[in-house]
């Protein structure tokens, strides 16, 4: 008798939802609060527009905002998560990849050296010096190169201007050498083939060596005396930041004409008039470098008489080595924090799971009620599905905005240079608000399905306390 007593109880409690319009809502006080409108009533197995639907989904989203809230916190926490920290892992390999390309572009230095193996009846610990006439053979000899220039320089030359007086670094080289170590141009212009071949003395000066020498004033036009060798001023080198160099700061050099460097500023002893302090060397693609340092070196070797094994005789500074090595890293470091990211997601994940399913047995009597009056499972589980996908939706953006503002607010900082700030992705922003939002949806649709395959007698019972 007391089951019969509960199981009328419910059915007549039950029947408060036969003439709702809207029969998503929970529990009956709002549907005896319920004031219908005019004309026909819907029956309880009549179809629920999508319109109706999403507005009850809504309507039971504030009506209870605190597990909502506490939902969306989760998910969106999991989204700024994966956003800041992959943002983070992209800029140090950028701030890294940009101080690479402020020493060059995908440059080899090949310095002389001294051989450690004997060759060709020679005896190991000879010096070895490159000379001019290596260059075009080089060139020639190496067909995945692009370019293979000499480099010559000077230190502390007695530098002065009308204005005032310094000692800086000289160095001498080709045409391409602006372009190879990345000497982008702030005023006027670098030195040519003309000027090379006319040996002129021309010269190019560094950002901070120009503002020592004319204090401000422009110096194209004007001349600056290099050991008392009268050099006309040819341009000025834009602003540079480096962070790493074998012979000290581009913005600290005067930059002359290789012709003009080696009558004006010989090599100094034990070298001689022919020979230069290094070989820059490129590529003609990252993909042919180590093809490019076996050609040079072979050549060298052919020339200078050493075994080309004899990494001691020329030892080379792999820029473009170094640089795939830490993209390695930076790689790894990206996809361990993407890693780090995915984990937090996931437990956001459980986390949205466990309130999704506290949701879902809250309303148990509510699903029971809906078909114990005729509606479809498929309308229970679009119910839940629009809920999760409306809380997944709203999450992800708000995760997104606050991790793309917070990113904008820190790029407004001072950075190092070694980092180039935090650079976002939108690709792991939307992966990430796709996959939570998965979790969520499937959160949901998991426990939806259980409640409403569950007898609708029982389902009333289970909440009414039986």
């Amino acid at each position: 008798m007391v089951r019969a007593g509960r199981r009328s109880s419910s059915f007549i409690s039950a029947t408060k939802y036969l003439w709702n319009p809207y029969p998503i809502l929970i529990g009956t006080e709002s549907a005896e609060r319920l004031t219908f409108p005019a004309g026909p009533r819907p029956t309880a197995g009549s179809a629920v527009s999508l319109s109706d639907l999403i507005f009850d989904v809504l309507r039971t989203l504030w009506a209870h905002k605190l597990r909502a809230f506490l939902t969306m916190f989760g998910i969106a926490w999991g989204i700024v998560s994966i956003v800041l920290m992959v943002a983070a892992g992209e800029g140090l390999r950028k701030g890294q990849e940009d101080q690479a390309r402020n020493l060059g572009k995908d440059v080899m230095i090949v310095f002389h050296g001294r051989t450690s193996l004997q060759a060709g009846g020679t005896h190991a610990g000879r010096v070895v010096h490159w000379e001019a006439e290596d260059v075009p053979v080089v060139q020639s000899e190496s067909p995945d190169c692009e370019y293979a220039i000499p480099e010559l320089e000077q230190d502390t030359v007695r530098t002065h201007s009308n204005f005032n007086n310094a000692a800086f670094t000289v160095t001498g080289s080709y045409p391409q050498f602006g372009y190879i170590r990345s000497l982008d141009v702030g005023q006027g212009r670098f030195y040519d083939w003309d000027d090379m071949r006319e040996e002129r003395r021309v010269a190019f000066l560094g950002s901070d060596a120009a503002k020592q020498l004319f204090q401000g004033r422009s110096p194209v036009g004007d001349t600056v005396y290099l050991n008392a060798f009268p050099y006309t001023v040819i341009g000025v080198m834009a602003k540079k930041k480096q962070d790493s160099s074998y012979d000290g700061w581009d913005v600290n050099k005067v930059f002359v004409p290789f012709s003009a460097m080696r009558r004006d500023f010989p090599d100094k002893p034990p070298g001689t008039s022919s020979t230069f302090d290094q070989l820059l060397v490129t590529p003609k693609s990252v993909e042919q470098h180590e093809a490019c340092k076996h050609e040079v070196r072979v050549a060298l070797a052919r020339m200078h008489r050493y075994e080309p094994a004899d990494k001691e005789a020329c030892p080379i500074w792999d820029t473009v080595q170094e640089a795939q090595a830490f993209k390695t890293m930076t790689d790894g470091m990206k996809y361990f924090l993407g890693a780090v990211g995915i984990v937090t997601l996931l437990l956001g994940g459980i986390g949205v799971m466990n309130v999704m399913m506290v949701a879902v047995r809250e309303r148990t009597r509510e699903i029971g009620v809906r078909k114990a009056i005729g509606a479809p499972s498929g309308t229970i589980l679009r119910q839940f599905f629009l809920e999760a996908l409306i809380i997944a939706s709203l999450s992800g953006v708000i995760g997104l905005g606050v991790a793309f503002g917070f990113c904008a607010l820190v790029n407004l900082l001072p950075m190092p240079d070694f980092f180039a700030g935090l650079l976002p992705s939108w690709t792991s922003g939307l992966v990430a608000t796709g996959l939570l939002g998965t979790v969520a949806v499937g959160a949901a649709l998991y426990p939806a399905r259980m409640a409403a395959s569950v007898d609708p007698i029982e389902a009333l019972r289970y909440e009414a306390g039986g």
